[in-house]
């Protein structure tokens, strides 16, 4: 398409990552992202959000672990489905993983769409720089039953902060094919 500036394309050809190369994402680069994550537009600039970056593997191997252990006993087929696949991996073998959660005292759709707007810029960031993101709202699972609680300590999240979603972040080794998007989901009133 002629004419269209590079952040429109960049936008167009973001998708959802679910395979990543090994490689650590460069620390210049995660800084670029978390800048644009903190840059998103927040209810009465509150900034009540927090983003808890991981990038040890065995803390990303263990949060694998708990989620898949938990999907498994939260009794909604498909996703019990899902993780007993032994394929099927929450992280796709992302490097760097990024938890977005939000002060509860303010957690209403404000806090949580202000996240949603942070976790955005984060992608087409990311896309931007060559990378790919994938960003998942099943990970509340990490965090619930027995284990969750001593999880978000071992994470540093602040005390009073629940999960919003998270980003996986990482050099991408696929390429997912466009999903077609329907137009008629937009009307106008002029």
């Amino acid at each position: 398409m002629s004419g269209m500036n590079e952040t429109i394309r960049i936008i167009k050809s973001r998708r959802s990552v679910r395979r990543f190369k090994p490689g650590q994402i460069p620390d210049s680069m995660l800084q670029e992202i978390l800048e644009c994550a903190i840059s998103a537009p927040n209810a009465k600039n509150q900034q009540k959000w927090h983003f808890t970056v991981v990038q040890n593997k065995d803390i990303i191997d263990k949060m694998e672990s708990i989620m898949k252990e938990n999907l498994k006993r939260s009794g909604i087929d498909f996703l019990m489905k899902r993780a007993s696949d032994p394929e099927f991996s929450v992280f796709g073998n992302a490097p760097t993983v990024v938890v977005i959660t939000a002060d509860e005292q303010a957690f209403s759709n404000f806090v949580q769409i202000d996240c949603a707007a942070a976790a955005e810029n984060m992608m087409i960031a990311a896309e931007s720089l060559g990378l790919g993101s994938h960003i998942m709202t099943s990970t509340e699972f990490l965090f619930k039953l027995e284990r969750g609680e001593a999880l978000m300590r071992e994470l540093g999240i602040p005390e009073g902060y629940g999960h919003v979603c998270t980003i996986a972040l990482g050099y991408k080794d696929e390429v997912p094919a466009t999903k077609p998007r329907r137009k008629d989901v937009i009307n106008y009133v002029r």
